[in-house]
């Protein structure tokens, strides 16, 4: 009986280990997450509720009133139009121009040596970071740069224009050098996803004498839904916190005409010292990419 006890009492002991193990192998990325992620994004939130944090001694419990005055407030309802265009445009063109990339890439007429040199190619702008884009487009698009001078020989343009300083260029322009610099991402996607199509698919439609567009319309396109819609999500999310490319190009100026959320929340916070009106800001920001990232992950487990 002794035995049995000991017997049942080793083996619950077994049980029990087996069942702590896993999470013991996970505690330090449990810990380091939760000093790293969770403890800042609870006390960001708590800093939105009181009149200003970390300058004043002793804050005031103001509830939702920096909610209410930043919606309401010109300069961030500003930035926030400004956010939207930025990420729509970016979304939409590169899904645009990711497409046509990889689809070129992907044909059939083009040999194993172009298309390896076409995928480095068309790969760059993905290769370079932040900094260094910046400080190429700012080369480029000075008002002695490349671009000024090839307008004017051209006589595209009479004077140099000054791209970032131009109330009505600088968002364009800004939201041109991010798309350039982002549609490598799509194209690398929507070809890894053209290349897993089966080629059975194209030859029985060719054989009931599909055109090359109704193949792409009835094959690949529905082929590609589940890439397309977590790129364009992703991008959405990455997008809308785009904040270093920017901050290096304009700052968000000329006036404010390039102010997105991600630079009002830094503006706000380090040159005006208003913190909570900042990650009250920055709660905004964090609220439309959990929905983003909702959306996002039931779109893969109903894929799965």
């Amino acid at each position: 009986m002794r035995q049995n006890r000991l017997s049942k009492k080793g083996n619950g002991t077994a049980l029990v280990s087996r069942l702590i193990q896993p999470y013991a192998y996970q505690l330090p990325v449990i810990v380091l997450m939760t000093c790293l992620l969770f403890v800042p994004i609870i006390l960001v939130i708590s800093y939105s509720f009181y009149d200003n944090v970390i300058v004043n001694d002793n804050p005031v419990w103001v509830g939702f009133a920096n909610y209410k005055e930043l919606l309401t407030e010109k300069n961030f309802v500003k930035s926030i139009g400004n956010t939207a265009v930025f990420v729509v445009f970016n979304v939409v063109f590169h899904l645009l121009i990711g497409m046509a990339m990889a689809l070129m890439v992907n044909a059939k007429s083009l040999g194993s040596g172009a298309k390896a040199t076409f995928r480095i190619i068309y790969m760059l702008p993905w290769m370079f970071n932040a900094t260094v884009i910046a400080i190429l487009w700012k080369l480029l698009l000075n008002p002695s740069g490349v671009v000024n001078q090839i307008l004017m020989s051209v006589g595209v343009i009479d004077l140099p224009v000054a791209w970032f300083s131009e109330r009505s260029l600088a968002l364009g322009v800004l939201t041109f050098i991010n798309i350039w610099g982002g549609y490598p991402f799509y194209m690398i996607s929507i070809l890894a996803g053209l290349q897993g199509i089966s080629a059975d698919l194209y030859e029985a439609a060719a054989v009931d004498g599909a055109t090359g567009v109704q193949q792409f319309f009835y094959i690949s396109l529905p082929q590609l839904k589940p890439i397309l819609i977590s790129i364009a999500m992703l991008d959405f999310i990455w997008t809308t916190q785009n904040f270093s490319l920017i901050w290096l190009l304009t700052g968000g100026g000329p006036s404010r005409a390039t102010e997105m959320m991600s630079t009002y929340v830094y503006k706000t916070a380090f040159s005006s010292y208003q913190y909570s009106k900042a990650s009250t800001a920055a709660v905004i920001i964090l609220l439309v990419c959990v929905v983003l990232a909702i959306f996002y992950v039931r779109n893969q487990n109903r894929e799965d």
